[in-house]
């Protein structure tokens, strides 16, 4: 099919007068709750630190994965309700890189941690990334409750993965899991350079 000149232009035009996209918070249909869910699921940095805390925590074994499994989604909802009451939506691109890549690298590493240093960087991590949840999902139109969509989907996803990741006992399984975290890293310093270019 052919597209002509003037619609081309009619394009180009309407292109320009385009509202600018606020991308934080995906609307399911299904209410504000899901709405959260969804959050988590669609924001990168969101859901590669809570893999990687997942494959951190269980690393380390279970009863690391239970106290971060306490740990992260209370701080993401306390850092989300003093999100929620900032006066504009909050980004902090740099912060929430720099946890998910660090936890990668920690995972990659088989680092060995102590308990109260992986609850300790839970916390701080969500803190932030919930802070971050906050301000764009209440500046996005949602409420309360979408945030609490977000903090149990954070809640599950990280239960279920450091669970499974404590029983793997066969050698390749724990390769197979810092290879993972090796992943989430690189990820995590592509976005760094991205986020150091210079700006256009």
């Amino acid at each position: 099919m052919r597209i002509g000149g003037a619609t081309l232009l009619l394009g180009a035009v309407a292109s320009t007068a385009a509202a600018p996209a606020h991308a934080h918070l995906v609307e399911t249909g299904f209410g504000a709750f899901y709405d959260g869910i969804a959050h988590l699921a669609l924001t990168p940095a969101d859901l590669l630190l809570v893999i990687a805390l997942a494959l951190l925590a269980g690393q380390r074994g279970t009863r690391t994965a239970r106290w971060t499994l306490l740990a992260l989604p209370l701080a993401w909802l306390a850092g989300g309700l003093l999100g929620a009451r900032a006066a504009a939506e909050t980004d902090l691109p740099l912060w929430t890189t720099l946890t998910f890549a660090l936890a990668g690298v920690l995972v990659a590493l088989d680092a060995r941690l102590h308990l109260g240093a992986v609850a300790a960087f839970a916390v701080a991590a969500g803190l932030a990334h919930g802070y971050v949840n906050g301000a764009t999902m209440m500046a996005g139109g949602a409420n309360l409750l979408g945030l609490g969509g977000a903090v149990s989907a954070v809640f599950c996803l990280l239960a279920i993965l450091s669970a499974q990741v404590t029983t793997l006992q066969a050698g390749w399984t724990r390769i197979a899991v810092r290879v993972g975290g090796s992943w989430i890293a690189a990820a995590g310093l592509l976005m760094l350079g991205w986020l150091a270019r210079p700006a256009a």
